[in-house]
């Protein structure tokens, strides 16, 4: 579990939750369009998420 919790606190992963923050308050003030956010979110999180599916695959090997 202390483990999870450390890979949770790495760099990624604090500017994917920062970034994903900052959008959802940018959405809500109006600032910027659901289109829009939709947009951005999905290549965050697609980064994120990729990013982890490689870092997995490769400690497996």
């Amino acid at each position: 579990m202390r483990e999870r919790l450390e890979e949770l606190l790495d760099v990624k992963s604090l500017m994917t939750l920062a970034l994903t923050g900052g959008f959802i308050s940018l959405t809500c003030a109006g600032r910027i369009t659901g289109d829009q956010f939709l947009t951005i979110f999905t290549m965050i999180t697609g980064f994120y998420f990729g990013a982890q599916a490689h870092r997995s695959a490769s400690k497996e090997k």
